[in-house]
């Protein structure tokens, strides 16, 4: 099941204030951009971060899972508690790379 339009609108408004935020359907899930970095990956309802060690104590109570099939582990990001979800965001963003740029042909 894909997230429904209402997750999406209601995550990215969970986050405002922690940076620019925008969401981009892909392959069916959705990714949410934070000052244009890839920061939270959205599936089946669920919003889910990379598993980085300095997230960490902040994570130390979520749950994992992986997002599809064949992907990495991720802890799940409790998006209903708005400032631990912006705590954890505020913490990825330095860690996260810009994403590459696509070459033009």
């Amino acid at each position: 099941m894909a997230c429904t339009d209402e997750f999406i609108e209601f995550a990215c408004a969970q986050l405002q204030g922690v940076g620019m935020i925008r969401s981009r359907k892909m392959f069916g899930e959705w990714m949410i951009y934070v000052d244009e970095k890839p920061i939270v990956l959205a599936c089946d309802n669920l919003c889910y971060v990379k598993m980085l060690p300095e997230i960490a104590p902040l994570m130390a109570e979520a749950s994992t899972g992986a997002p599809y099939p064949g992907a990495k582990e991720h802890y799940i990001l409790d998006i209903d508690h708005r400032a631990t979800a912006q705590a954890v965001v505020r913490a990825l963003l330095p860690l996260i790379p810009y994403p590459k740029k696509k070459k033009k042909k």
